[in-house]
């Protein structure tokens, strides 16, 4: 059967998945898209992962200096590749894991600190479940009373300064309340942010730390020469915006985009109505005087999607908005508003690269038909067969291993456990019409171009699959003595 699944995988099979493309959640056509809004941070501006190292080692010496933590930390570095995005925090079990769409933990991807956790200590920390009920999970906005969700790419480091943190006081021996020492690592790495280190280095240093700017210059520019109307709605500062703006597009860039919204404030922009819009004059000054229209080449600050929606008349689905934050950007446009919306996803690029090669195929091929002989050759109840069954379903642990360390050795993909979809990919399928490595991903396609999402088969309606295809449609085991049951 091994070899008729690598006979029935024809040369060449590898490759058919483009980095670059679009990928459909929802039919949307462009044609009917007439303004196009933009996110900032890794929406028009993609960062390079330098940025993760230097948020890290700032915020673990404040927590030296500033919060009197031990110095010995100070040993430890970040450590590119070890988190990935969509993980959840469990504050009082200081648990860091990968949680599937049916909020169950994938077993393997437990850690305390740096240190993979047994899966017998999972499940037993769990009440004897690896499921995590709906009242501990996190809500709408990936904060629960007790478990957190990392949807941010900012949180990268977050997560690893987290681990390291714990690493260091379980190594010696060290007591800590988990609940403080979560709050302590976020307020610190909130520090770098909201000091505005962060926007120092890059201002900087622009060429270190952003990437591709010519393709967002080139993105801006089609659409405005196809009469399409832009905004941006940023939480980040004027003048770091425009600095990194006249960089990638030029010192004109306020000459395409209709609005310019900073210091939103997202997610609360999109849900609260009291904060009145306030203009900015040219150096970035605050005004005095009521906002009563948004003016084109004005440049705003707070204020409400209510608001915005009225000034602008802008609403539905000719509205199609950009961002990297799946719960701040994205979630309460597309269901409370009705706007279209595109997420980016830088991680595709890299996934779909892994997806790509022949070890990826052939494993995956393989674990599916595996599955299909372990699913129908348990009809078969006697000890010798009962002893292959075992040695089939080791080997099908060992591939699902395999294919999981292509991705992350720790976590996997960001967009599926073993077989199921991640928490991630559920909330991505929710909030998203589209998803794209970038933004550059647009000049792929014509403006007037239609989306249209494959028809997945759910599982009564599948057509055959490989290991069908290798056993010959084999009958259903135990057909015969159902029979009578109808």
């Amino acid at each position: 059967m091994k070899k008729l699944v690598y006979d029935l995988l024809p040369p060449g099979v590898c490759n058919l998945l483009n980095p670059a493309a679009i990928y459909a959640n929802n039919e949307i056509s462009l044609g009917d898209v007439e303004i196009y809004g933009f996110d900032y941070d890794y929406t028009l501006a993609q960062y390079s992962n330098l940025l993760h190292s230097m948020i890290f080692n700032t915020a673990r010496d404040i927590l030296i200096e500033q919060y009197k933590y031990p110095e010995g930390l100070g040993k430890y570095d970040y450590i590119p590749g070890f988190a990935i995005r969509g993980l959840h925090y469990d504050v009082k079990k200081s648990l860091l894991m990968k949680i599937d769409a049916f909020h169950y933990v994938q077993l393997g991807t437990a850690y305390r600190g740096l240190r993979p956790v047994p899966d017998e200590e999972v499940i037993e920390l769990y009440g004897g479940t690896q499921h995590i009920p709906l009242y501990q999970m996190s809500d709408f906005y990936g904060k629960g009373p007790s478990l957190k969700q990392f949807m941010d790419i900012f949180s990268l480091p977050e997560m690893t300064l987290l681990s390291s943190v714990i690493d260091y006081f379980l190594a010696h021996g060290i007591e800590f309340d988990q609940i403080h020492l979560y709050k302590d690592i976020s307020d610190a790495i909130k520090d770098v942010h909201v000091k505005g280190m962060m926007y120092q280095w890059i201002e900087k240093d622009m060429e270190k730390y952003i990437l591709h700017g010519d393709e967002t210059y080139a993105v801006l520019n089609r659409l405005v020469n196809h009469n399409k109307k832009l905004f941006l709605i940023t939480n980040s500062p004027f003048s770091f915006v425009d600095k990194g703006m006249k960089h990638m597009v030029g010192k004109n860039w306020r000459d395409l985009f209709d609005m310019v919204i900073v210091q939103a404030d997202k997610p609360n922009f999109f849900t609260d109505r009291r904060k009145p819009f306030r203009k900015l004059d040219d150096k970035g000054s605050l005004q005095w005087d009521k906002i009563s229209q948004l003016e084109k080449g004005k440049i705003y600050k707070e204020g409400n999607l209510f608001d915005f929606l009225r000034l602008t008349g802008w609403r539905g689905s000719k509205v199609l908005y950009f961002g990297d934050h799946l719960y701040s950007d994205l979630a309460d446009l597309m269901l409370r508003h009705g706007w279209r919306t595109g997420a980016i996803v830088p991680e595709l690029e890299t996934e779909i690269r892994i997806i790509n090669t022949e070890q990826y195929m052939h494993s995956l091929t393989w674990q599916q038909a595996l599955t299909g002989l372990l699913e129908r050759m348990q009809m078969h109840q006697d000890a010798e067969s009962k002893q292959v069954l075992l040695e089939w379903m080791q080997e099908r642990q060992e591939i699902r291993s395999l294919t999981k360390n292509l991705f992350n050795p720790q976590f996997g993909s960001i967009f599926r456990t073993f077989h199921n979809p991640t928490y991630f990919s559920r909330r991505l399928v929710r909030f998203s019409d589209i998803y794209m490595a970038s933004i550059s991903c647009l000049l792929n396609y014509d403006v007037n171009f239609t989306f249209y999402p494959r028809r997945t088969p759910l599982q009564h309606e599948a057509p055959l699959w490989m290991d069908q295809l290798c056993t010959g449609c084999m009958k259903t085991p135990f057909l015969e003595e159902m029979v009578h049951i109808r």
